[in-house]
């Protein structure tokens, strides 16, 4: 049975408080407010407190979180994170600081943001790290106005160009774009990786940088990354890495061993924040030495066994975010760091890269991978065989996995990668939940061939039909009393 709104539940006169009496001089409501700031009536639902509660329980149960399933679509959106952690946020020493409190007071949260940001510098092979990025995004954009800082600061101010590969993250570009560098592409081979002749052939001395992900977004780890990195330097070009995919590498293989300048963490993924519906998070940046003297101010030191915020950085490109950053978010990536130690990190990507092949090796035979090979903490799979047989598209075996209970994996990402079906287990998933989501895709592979209409009318078994996604997007609107006033007159 649909669950009805508060607005269809409300009885008039119904209440779920009691408001106490009036403790203002009792004068027209005019006279205290102004009766510009009044109103005749305000529909608000009238229900009772239980009525009230049981309507949004009820919601609840309609909701999907990693509490209750399995999210194929990745630790970039969500993956379980430790309840300790968040408890831990929540310690009145952290969450009831203030970002005015003087230095004096807040010495355990400066000690916490140093040791935080000494130990990614370690994890990423860097000199110095900055926790003050609010997200990965944010993390690139100042790890490009640090390049762009370090290139004037040598007089090269004609490089205004930064090279990126055509699989990358889109706010790789538009990070770029919007720190005011020009943008060209790099193509993929036919291996997944950077074609490194077509690198070759772009570089000259008008070349920024050029932003990487490894593992690249195909799931695969860019095996020539040294010799990437080393004709990009000879060209006099920096080399960005997209850290997005860190939980794959740590404690195994270092960013700054392999040869890049600079590189941002996101916290909220690979660190334990959950991080579903686009927040809270922090895109820590990590540098060599030679672009430490550009990191944002201020930068915490210690002096005499006091910590302290340092502004006295003449080559700093100023502050990026308010204070010190999302605090609790590192917090959070502190208390994960600590408790698992360099063994624990190790076995997080272990596990992270041994469920994807696990899902490889399972769903090779009923759908394509493009790049059958061993694959890092995810693969991705096309369903142009199916499109191509069937008619049925990889928006379409989302849907009807819906049906099977599961949330959907990432659709048509890579864009390299038609029909694509990107899907990373995390590595907090056991092999029975594997099994069974795999058990899920391979039925629907079978639906396809023998029934493709059910996948192509699909989802069947939710609350809400299948939407019409272009529409809802470009004609967004979510305010019920419109909405049911729309009802009544039709």
């Amino acid at each position: 049975m649909k669950e009805k709104t508060v607005f269809e539940l409300s009885v008039a006169g119904r209440k779920g408080v009691t408001l106490s009496d009036c403790d203002v001089p009792s004068k027209p409501l005019e006279d205290l407010l102004g009766e510009e700031n009044l109103r005749d009536s305000l529909p608000m639902p009238e229900l009772s407190e239980m009525d009230t509660v049981r309507h949004f329980t009820a919601l609840s149960r309609n909701n999907y979180s990693i509490d209750n399933g399995f999210y194929p679509l990745g630790s970039c959106t969500m993956k379980y994170n430790p309840k300790m952690n968040e408890a831990i946020a929540k310690m009145p020493g952290f969450a009831g600081l203030h970002p005015l409190q003087f230095e004096e007071t807040i010495q355990g949260a400066l000690e916490l943001i140093e040791h935080l940001e000494r130990i990614l510098t370690e994890i990423a092979g860097m000199y110095a790290c900055s926790v003050q990025p609010a997200a990965g995004a944010h993390g690139e954009l100042l790890g490009l106005m640090m390049i762009h800082a370090y290139h004037k600061s040598r007089g090269d101010d004609q490089r205004e160009w930064v090279l990126i590969p055509d699989s990358a993250h889109g706010t790789n570009p538009a990070s770029a774009a919007r720190c005011g560098f020009k943008v060209k592409s790099v193509p993929t081979n036919s291996e997944g990786l950077t074609d490194v002749q077509a690198l070759k052939r772009m570089l000259n001395d008008t070349v920024a940088a050029f932003m990487l992900t490894n593992p690249n977004t195909t799931g695969l780890f860019e095996k020539d990354i040294c010799t990437i990195c080393d004709v990009v330097h000879q060209s006099g070009g920096l080399v960005y890495c997209d850290g997005a995919n860190m939980n794959a590498l740590l404690g195994i293989a270092r960013p700054g061993d392999m040869g890049f300048d600079v590189m941002h963490f996101n916290l909220h993924k690979t660190f334990s924040t959950p991080h579903g519906g686009g927040g809270p998070g922090c895109g820590a940046v990590a540098v060599t030495k030679k672009l430490e003297p550009f990191l944002p101010t201020p930068r915490i030191e210690r002096a005499r066994d006091q910590y302290r915020l340092n502004y006295d950085r003449p080559q700093s490109i100023g502050r990026i975010h308010s204070f010190y950053g999302a605090f609790l978010v590192a917090v959070r990536a502190y208390a994960y760091i600590r408790n698992l130690g360099a063994d624990g990190l190790r076995q997080v990507a272990e596990m992270a890269v041994l469920n994807a092949n696990y899902i490889r090796s399972k769903m090779k035979d009923a759908y394509e991978i493009p790049h059958d090979r061993f694959c890092m903490h995810e693969v991705v799979l096309s369903a142009s065989h199916q499109k191509k047989t069937c008619g049925v598209r990889a928006l379409d075996i989302s849907k009807r996995l819906m049906d099977y209970g599961y949330h959907p994996p990432t659709n048509y990402f890579p864009l390299i990668i038609p029909e694509a079906l990107m899907i990373e287990p995390t590595e907090t998933e056991n092999k029975e939940t594997l099994d069974a989501f795999c058990d899920a895709m391979l039925s629907i592979a079978k639906e396809a061939d023998e029934n493709p209409d059910i996948l192509i009318s699909a989802p069947h078994n939710t609350d809400i039909g299948r939407l019409n996604e272009t529409v809802a997007l470009k004609q967004l609107n979510v305010n019920w009393l419109t909405h049911h006033k729309e009802k009544k007159d039709a």
